[in-house]
């Protein structure tokens, strides 16, 4: 009988989690190597949009997602004061894009994923070190604190300052900064009432959205130098930059605990790799194309290049030639997109405020066109199980 392909996948989040679900689904041994000392995310919720919810069908667990998450529903954007720029219309983008955009925490996606791999596939606790990449003629090897293990192919999902990256490309620049940073919270807000919205003051920005379990998912972004923290506690900073803007925001950084609120500088990769890959070794997520989070499209991309890598599992070269020129594209978008949700100058957000109230008034669609091309994408492969059962997609 011949040996089955092993891969071996340096990562363990939601990248390295679907990519290893979809090479195991494939017929490959994979074994997963995650540093940390369990696969609890640092994170706080995603939203995934149709595009990855498509992909998430090919592993079989689409369904499970969209029953696990909320859809989004009504809301929209505002301004500090609470005036409403524009309402979003759920169900028109559904329709445009073929299924709901949906937002759940991201332990519930990384459970649903772990679940698909046979018991011992995850090694947490895991430094994994890349010490060759392989070729056509050898086996890749990826070095541990226990040994060296030999793979077929070797997935690196570890990150935006991805240690393999900077082995396979050590000419290339990396992440840079992207020129903000962002605070996340998931917390019960008891009495909170509110449509979800994202709000654009001057060189900062508010998100509020209910979870399926009724807890407050909430994010903040602002433009400051890297590296800077608040002198006390990262609650007092968000009261001191959002605290005065409308309800439920000051509910909600009250509802909060220090200890809840997440704090981390936005980096990204500015100039496009070569290719994704390199020998027998592939990179993915973030350590691929790590973009800014405006476009809410990080960890859809990941899901994406999962299933795309299952399908190219045998041929990298083709995995980049179907990867690299839409993470690419995407990555420019999210980056234009920063600009716009973070612009500082007075003149120039006013302006930017009228011309999204004005193309709303005109045709909501003319807004939903910012994302043909990404969330209406589908993979190379069936079986779609939204399909098959009937509920979504079509």
């Amino acid at each position: 009988m011949p040996q089955q392909p092993r891969a071996v996948v340096i990562g363990g989040g939601i990248a390295g989690l679907t990519a290893a679900a979809a090479l195991h689904l494939g017929g490959r041994q994979v074994t997963v190597l995650e540093r940390a000392p369990s696969l609890e995310p640092v994170g706080a919720a995603i939203s995934l949009a149709p595009n990855a919810l498509r992909a998430l069908d090919v592993l079989g667990i689409g369904d499970r997602i969209r029953d696990l998450a909320a859809w989004q529903g009504e809301g929209g954007l505002r301004g500090p004061s609470g005036r409403w720029i524009t309402r979003t219309d759920a169900a028109a983008a559904a329709e445009r894009f073929g299924g709901p955009l949906v937002l759940l925490h991201r332990a519930t996606l990384i459970e649903s994923l772990a679940a698909l791999l046979p018991p011992g596939t995850v090694r947490t606790a895991a430094d994994a070190r890349l010490a060759d990449p392989g070729d056509d003629h050898r086996p890749a090897r990826v070095s541990t604190p226990d040994g060296e293990l030999e793979a077929d192919l070797v997935v690196a999902a570890d990150g935006v300052h991805s240690v393999v990256r900077r082995t396979l490309f050590p000419a290339h620049p990396g992440a840079v900064y992207a020129g903000f940073t962002t605070w996340r919270l998931v917390i019960p807000v008891p009495g909170a009432e509110f449509a979800s919205h994202e709000t654009w003051g001057r060189g900062r920005l508010w998100g509020t959205h209910p979870l399926k379990d009724g807890r407050v998912y909430a994010y903040a972004a602002a433009v400051t130098p890297p590296g800077r923290r608040a002198a006390d506690d990262e609650k007092a900073e968000l009261l001191r930059r959002f605290g005065h803007w409308h309800d439920p925001i000051p509910a909600v950084i009250a509802a909060a605990r220090p200890e809840d609120v997440l704090r981390h500088d936005v980096h990204h990769i500015a100039q496009p790799l070569p290719a994704h890959h390199r020998g027998r070794t592939v990179l993915i997520g973030d350590a691929a194309h790590a973009m800014p989070p405006n476009l809410g499209q990080g960890g859809n991309q990941a899901i994406e290049d999962a299933v795309v890598l299952a399908h190219h599992a045998d041929d990298l070269a083709a995995h980049t030639a179907a990867r690299l020129p839409r993470t690419t594209m995407i990555a420019r978008r999210a980056v234009r997109a920063a600009r716009l949700d973070m612009m500082r100058n007075r003149a120039g957000i006013v302006l930017r405020d009228h011309a999204i109230a004005a193309l709303s008034r005109v045709g909501p669609d003319l807004l939903l066109r910012g994302f043909d091309g990404i969330a209406d994408w589908r993979p190379p492969q069936p079986p779609y199980a939204a399909v098959q059962s009937g509920t979504a997609e079509r």
